[in-house]
């Protein structure tokens, strides 16, 4: 993977991504004029985009049917230099003909074996997430990933 930024004014800068570009900028007490997310909210997004692409991916070969999901973050981060994330819950929220034990085993895949971005926030944050199917909370719990096999070089 490769990626690029220049530059645009004050605390603006846009990032190429292939063909795709996103504008990135800072609040105004941070010298910016919040035009656009700040990368740490982009880091929110990529926790949420990886694991929902992974959940639909796994319900829809479960051939479960799918009508609206949609999904939030709360996180904490630290007061404390470098500023991170110290807790990050994610919620899941599922509708559709879709089987509890089915969406709970699709968010459990994604949380404990594939979804690469929250492993690695994992490292210095403590995620959490809650599953709600059709307006009832099915799971909560701590993520834990089960640790990769080391590649052979």
């Amino acid at each position: 993977m490769k990626a690029s930024l220049s530059w645009k004014q004050k605390m603006q800068f846009e990032c190429q991504n292939n063909e795709h570009k996103t504008i990135i900028d800072a609040t105004p007490e941070h010298g910016g004029d919040s035009s656009a997310p700040s990368p740490k909210e982009l880091v929110l997004n990529a926790m949420m985009g990886c694991t929902a692409m992974d959940v639909v991916s796994i319900l829809t070969k479960m051939r479960q049917e799918i009508t609206s999901f949609d999904m939030e973050i709360n996180a904490e981060k630290t007061k404390a230099h470098p500023v991170h994330f110290k807790t990050a819950e994610l919620i899941f929220n599922l509708k559709g003909k879709i089987e509890a034990d089915k969406a709970m085993r699709a968010v459990d895949s994604s949380l404990t074996k594939y979804c690469g971005v929250n492993y690695m926030i994992s490292k210095t944050c403590q995620i959490t997430f809650k599953i709600i199917l059709n307006e009832e909370i099915i799971k909560t719990g701590p993520v834990v990933f089960i640790e990769p096999q080391q590649e052979e070089s």
